[in-house]
């Protein structure tokens, strides 16, 4: 097998998957912590939540100019990551009185359990700096 072949797509890691408890307030028949689902991502879809997350803005003279919400980037991020609870299930949806992906996460969780589940998205898809760093690095 030559260096190069290493690299072909048949060679390299699928997706990767893993269980992490996001919150210890939702529990099974037995009482236990229930783990969520998480999934790595593309970086094609990375780029769909960057984009879904930017807005132009008219600044002087009628220029735009492009702002990414980093609140908005950073849900987009976790809903895309989640794989269950299915976060766009509109019963689930329906039960918190929201509508979307990203409300209902917001409605869900606590603070500390969203930046919890946010660290370990950031992470899980190979994000070696704080979301603040991200940030200004898409915008660049």
């Amino acid at each position: 097998m030559s260096e190069l072949s290493l690299f072909f797509a048949q060679n390299a890691a699928c997706d990767t998957t893993e269980d992490f408890v996001v919150s210890q307030r939702f529990k099974d028949k037995e009482g236990s912590a229930v783990a969520w689902k998480l999934r790595s991502m593309t970086e094609d879809e990375n780029q769909e939540c960057r984009k879904a997350a930017t807005r132009k803005i008219k600044g002087k003279n009628g220029v735009y100019t492009t702002d990414i919400d980093p609140n908005e980037y950073m849900a987009k991020l976790m809903t895309s990551s989640v794989v269950h609870p299915d976060l766009r299930n509109a019963e689930l949806q329906r039960s918190y009185g929201v509508m979307g992906a990203e409300s209902l996460l917001r409605k869900m969780l606590l603070p500390g359990e969203f930046a919890a589940l946010g660290e370990r998205v950031q992470a899980l898809n190979g994000f070696a700096t704080d979301m603040n760093e991200l940030v200004d690095e898409v915008k660049n």
